[in-house]
C-alpha cells in the first residue's frame, strides 16, 4: 500500500489490494480530486481516518441505455411527482447526503472535510448536484463529480419514498442526451442493480476513462 506525499501522484491502479484500497494519505485539494476520478480512483474513509484512496476491481457501472425505469417508476415520471433542477442547492444536497441515516451505516464517510473539498468542486465547475423537489421542498438529491463523457456518482438522499430514484432516472436521461457514456457506480449495491448497473473488470471501465 503506498503512502501519499505532497506530490499530487498516484500509483498504478493495478497495485491494489484484493479490496480495492490503492493508497492512505495525501489531502482533497481540488487538483489531485480531479487527478484521482480521472484515474479510477476516489476517496473513501472515515471521520479520524487518514485519507483512503480505492479503486476496486470488479467496478460498479451503469450504461445509459441500460437504466431499467420499474412500472411503477414511469407513472410516477408521467405524474411529474418530483420537479428535478440541476446545481440549485449543491452545499444543500451533500450536507444532506452526509446526515441521513442509513441501514447498517453507524456514521457517515462523508466528513467536513470531504464536504469542503466536493464544494469546492462544486464552486470550480468540475461537481454537480441533482435536486428533487416537492413544491418548495427538497426532498431527494445526488451529486457526483462530472468528467464530461463519465459521471462519477458520490452519493444520494432521499426523505420521500422514491425521491432519490426520481432524480437518478431524471440524471441518467440527461446524461445519454449529452453524451454521457458511463456512470461510475463505484461498488455494488442492491439498489443500483435494480436500476441496471453491473460490475465489469475494472481495465474495462478504465477504457472509458
Amino acid at each position: 500500500m503506498y503512502i501519499l506525499t505532497d506530490k499530487i501522484a498516484f500509483p498504478p491502479v493495478s497495485e491494489a489490494t484484493s479490496e480495492g484500497i490503492l493508497a492512505v494519505g495525501g489531502d482533497l485539494q481540488p487538483e489531485r480530486l480531479l487527478l484521482a476520478y480521472q484515474s479510477g480512483i476516489f476517496p473513501w474513509y472515515s471521520e479520524g481516518e487518514p485519507i483512503i484512496w480505492w479503486s476496486p476491481d470488479p467496478r460498479m457501472v451503469l450504461f445509459p441505455d441500460d437504466l431499467k425505469v420499474s412500472k411503477s417508476m414511469k407513472q410516477l415520471l408521467r405524474r411529474e411527482t418530483f420537479t428535478v433542477t440541476y446545481n440549485q442547492a449543491f452545499r444543500h444536497v451533500i450536507r444532506a447526503c452526509a446526515l441521513i441515516e442509513r441501514p447498517g451505516q453507524d456514521d457517515t464517510w462523508i466528513t467536513v472535510e470531504m464536504e469542503e473539498a466536493y464544494i469546492e468542486l462544486h464552486e470550480k465547475g468540475h461537481a454537480t448536484s441533482v435536486e428533487v423537489w416537492r413544491d418548495d421542498k427538497l426532498v431527494g438529491g445526488i451529486y457526483g463529480i462530472d468528467l464530461g463523457h463519465i459521471f462519477c456518482g458520490e452519493s444520494m438522499f432521499s426523505f420521500e419514498s422514491n425521491a432519490s430514484k426520481f432524480g437518478f432516472i431524471h440524471l441518467v436521461q440527461h446524461l445519454k442526451q449529452n453524451g454521457c457514456q458511463l456512470i461510475d457506480c463505484q461498488m455494488h449495491t442492491d439498489h443500483l442493480a435494480s436500476l441496471g448497473a453491473y460490475e465489469v473488470p475494472r481495465e474495462v471501465f478504465l477504457s472509458y476513462l
